[in-house]
């Protein structure tokens, strides 16, 4: 492969029934089910006592000396994951300049033991800068899969250009992931970036799946204690796609809501009832465990995911986690989401995004961000689309345009950002987004309600979803009838959006250089085939300087 890019540093309620949004039923609270139905769903193996890879293997995090190497290993047979069985096993890891691993950098050794489920990791330092690796784990006389990886460039290097895959919003049960299978195809990818909900908490058919379960959850119930999102974790491991994209290139992830529950604030969820379903701190700390010790990703903050790469001069990376700081949601229309105590960062949060936003040299200040920073406007859409679209969002069927689990509902933040961008003259701000199931490109106004005349703060480029439903799915209607009509709307009422596709699902590729940031939007033909083909959908690039998207008519 071609070295493309160049270096990382590591920055540092009691709520009552209600009905689940985007979900039609909830399932009773149910203790883990670890049994017979979760042996069979695991991959076939050699021999039942001889430790086996089942899970793939993953790198993350790339620093310009190092990168964090991921595996899970099976040591005996009843050791499935969540299980809290099996040996202490050690596990050894190599990492080469070759596929062939003839040529070996590193090595060591680490110890799965069943109180991180038996999951490892490897922080691989000493590396070369910008640079490609293999590496494999073994244990028992069993080798695991050989993958790639590769470092970031150096903090001062001049860099070309990077090329990041990116994704968001995966329902097992909604479809396959073709999309990972696409990225991982391409081969060009310095990393990729997973912008939330990598699992859902859902049991079987609570979530959309347009009344058709591709392939069923395990556990089969809402996953709510260690051992359940433990095995959820392992459930979307065993996926091929997943575990081809993992062995390709490192991963750069952040959480949203479905790695908890649904709607989650920093003292519970709306999918989530104090009491008959545990405590919220119980079920939190749990929900977080499972995802660190499942995850190739490193924690700058005990407990969170907020965190910074750098790219050489090219780009830094801050990676925002906009579920364990904020505020309760506030109810659509409520005028306390204007009140400057409530929040969706934190206040540390917040100001440790601003002081790195000031201090970058970068060309390029990106932003890991789970949910839609741009101001929305549900404008007047017909009924028989508002209700699914407030099903979608979260939103009152009367129409009210505002979603209160995203910016919009923690406005004095985010007047507070973009004020902090403008007044230090601080460009080339792009936020990277997923959460809202739709593909968007929109400059991020200053004053929305008087833009295009008020300023542009920044740039956001949104992912739509991997498989879980947009508004044809909850509609029942064919691709892109929903979207032709909706789309003209919602731009009309929100002049800072240039594109929403609200129907199809799929993935980017951003693409950066000194003089753009590009955004090449690919949609999937059927979320349902595990064959889906993959086709470049539309491109939109924020050029240096002018903090306002524009629609180019080719992909990178």
């Amino acid at each position: 492969m071609t070295s493309r890019y160049r270096s990382s540093e590591s920055a540092g309620s009691a709520n009552s029934l209600s009905p689940r949004r985007r979900t039609v039923v909830k399932a009773a609270a149910a203790s883990a089910v670890l049994a017979g139905p979760l042996v069979a769903a695991l991959p076939a193996r050699a021999a039942a006592d001889t430790p086996a890879f089942l899970h793939g293997v993953a790198s993350g995090d790339p620093l310009p000396d190092g990168v964090l190497l991921w595996t899970r290993v099976t040591p005996t047979a009843e050791a499935i994951p969540g299980s809290g069985l099996g040996p202490d096993t050690p596990v050894d890891w190599i990492i080469a300049d070759d596929k062939a691993l003839t040529t070996v950098v590193a090595k060591g050794s680490v110890i799965a033991t069943a109180a991180s489920d038996h999951t490892v990791k490897a922080d691989v330092r000493g590396l070369a800068p910008a640079t490609d690796y293999w590496f494999r784990f073994s244990a028992g006389g069993t080798d695991s899969p050989v993958a790639r990886t590769r470092t970031a460039p150096a903090a001062d290097a001049a860099v070309a250009g990077l090329r990041f895959g990116v994704v968001s919003c995966a329902n097992w049960e909604a479809g396959y992931f073709s999309s990972y299978r696409h990225l991982a195809a391409r081969g060009d990818l310095d990393a990729w970036l997973h912008l939330g909900d990598y699992i859902y908490e859902y049991g079987t058919g609570e979530y959309g799946t347009r009344d058709t379960v591709v392939r069923p959850h395990a556990p089969s119930h809402e996953i709510l204690t260690l051992a359940d999102y433990r095995v959820r974790h392992g459930r979307y491991k065993t996926d091929v796609d997943l575990q081809a994209l993992h062995s390709t290139a490192p991963v750069i992830a952040i959480w949203d809501d479905h790695e908890f529950a649904n709607d989650a604030w920093s003292g519970g969820a709306e999918n989530h009832t104090e009491g008959a379903e545990g405590a919220w701190s119980a079920r939190q700390a749990a929900a977080k465990q499972a995802y660190f010790e499942w995850m190739p990703v490193r924690t700058a903050v005990a407990g969170t995911t907020y965190r910074r790469l750098r790219f050489g001069r090219l780009a830094d990376l801050s990676l925002l986690d906009l579920r364990s700081f904020r505020s309760q949601q506030v109810a659509v229309g409520d005028g306390s989401v204007d009140d400057p105590d409530r929040t969706i960062t934190g206040r540390a949060q917040l100001d440790w995004l601003k002081a790195g936003l000031k201090a970058s040299d970068a060309t390029w200040r990106l932003v890991g961000n789970s949910v839609m920073i741009s101001p929305f406007a549900i404008g007047s859409l017909s009924a028989d689309l508002l209700k699914p679209l407030a099903e979608l969002l979260g939103l009152p069927r009367e129409g009210l345009g505002l979603i209160t689990d995203q910016w919009d509902g923690y406005t004095d933040d985010r007047r507070e950002l973009l004020a902090h961008l403008r007044s230090n003259a601080i460009r080339n701000t792009v936020f990277l987004t997923g959460d809202i199931h739709m593909a968007w490109a929109n400059d991020v106004p200053v004053n929305a309600g008087t833009y295009p005349l008020s300023a542009s703060a920044a740039t956001e480029f949104v992912v739509t979803s991997v498989t879980s439903d947009n508004l044809d799915d909850i509609v029942k209607v064919p691709e892109g009838t929903v979207s032709a009509i909706a789309s003209p709307i919602i731009r009309a009422a929100n002049r800072h959006v240039h594109w929403v596709d609200t129907d199809r699902h799929g993935y980017g590729v951003l693409d950066i250089t000194a003089d753009r940031a590009q955004m090449d939007y690919y949609v999937l033909s059927d979320r349902t085939s595990p064959n889906a083909t993959s086709s470049w959908a539309r491109s939109y690039r924020t050029r240096t300087g002018t903090q306002k998207v524009e629609r180019t008519y080719d992909p990178v």
